[in-house]
């Protein structure tokens, strides 16, 4: 009998514990998903009623006159998103392709200097992003005199130190032998890396594009900092163009918001699998 009591006791403790980690688990999901419901609701309501900042969690009536009036505010809407689109798509291109080929150089190419020229990489991660705003800026602008243009968004970010530690991380759980074998076939390293290595990549190569194309559309600070024409910004920084002085057209603002975030969700639900092994493909050991 008190074997039953204890093991009864013991079964309602761990009932009781996973009740509560349920309880805090959809606390924590409704605090992540509220901004997100925010800003879709208040994207239906009206934009004279914007005009007032009357912020509610719920319209007073629904109506899609704020997604007109985004589209129709400035010629330069449409431009926006296509500004984005060709930005985040150049950057996230350029980062697939040049990070695989660093971290197939890295994780099996054998040169002098490699652990040492890996080190300085990886020390350059650890530099906060904000601190190298100001010599890009200065090396853009003065330089290369080529603010305001598509140079001036892309150039920056066409490889970043972490997407090239990602796939030297990937790379370095292939088998060597693999190599080896395409070698005494006669194959060369560039056919070894096309034929061999990036099919065997692909997991890698779409983390790689998902997390940097999430990152270059959201960006708000590089392209602000470097365009200074409405045609040349990008959806993020055009949104600021509906706060004045005075007032904010708030709903028409939550609508533009809310159009840039639809490439988030489709990328999030169509390879959500990815984000998943994402979070564990830098730790394979190499």
């Amino acid at each position: 009998m008190s074997l039953y009591n204890n093991h009864t006791g013991s079964r309602a403790g761990k009932t009781a514990r996973n009740t509560v980690i349920v309880v805090l688990l959809l606390l924590f999901a409704l605090a992540t998903l509220f901004p997100i419901y925010f800003m879709v609701i208040s994207s239906f309501g009206d934009p004279v009623e914007a005009g007032a900042v009357s912020y509610s969690i719920w319209p007073g009536k629904f109506t899609l006159e704020s997604y007109s009036f985004f589209f129709n505010y400035s010629e330069y809407s449409y431009r926006w998103i296509l500004n984005s689109t060709i930005v985040a798509g150049a950057v996230t291109i350029t980062n697939v392709f040049f990070a695989t080929l660093a971290g197939y150089a890295f994780s099996k190419l054998r040169f002098r200097g490699r652990g040492v020229l890996f080190s300085i990489l990886l020390a350059a991660m650890m530099i906060p992003y904000q601190v190298t705003q100001v010599p890009l800026y200065i090396l853009i602008v003065n330089t290369f005199h080529i603010e305001n243009t598509y140079s001036a968004l892309i150039l920056p970010g066409l490889v970043t130190v972490y997407n090239i530690f990602l796939a030297k991380q990937f790379m370095s759980s292939i088998p060597t032998e693999i190599m080896e074998s395409a070698k005494v076939e006669g194959c060369s390293q560039l056919q070894i890396f096309f034929r061999i290595i990036m099919p065997l990549s692909k997991t890698v190569m779409a983390v790689i594009a998902i997390l940097t194309f999430m990152e270059s559309w959201n960006t708000f600070f590089w392209p602000f900092l470097v365009t200074n024409t409405m045609d040349m910004q990008t959806i993020q920084v055009g949104l600021k163009n509906f706060r004045f002085a005075n007032t904010t057209y708030f709903s028409p603002m939550m609508a533009g918001a809310t159009i840039s975030a639809v490439p988030m969700f489709i990328l999030f639900f169509s390879l959500q699998k990815y984000f998943l092994e994402g979070v564990t493909v830098g730790a394979v050991k190499g």
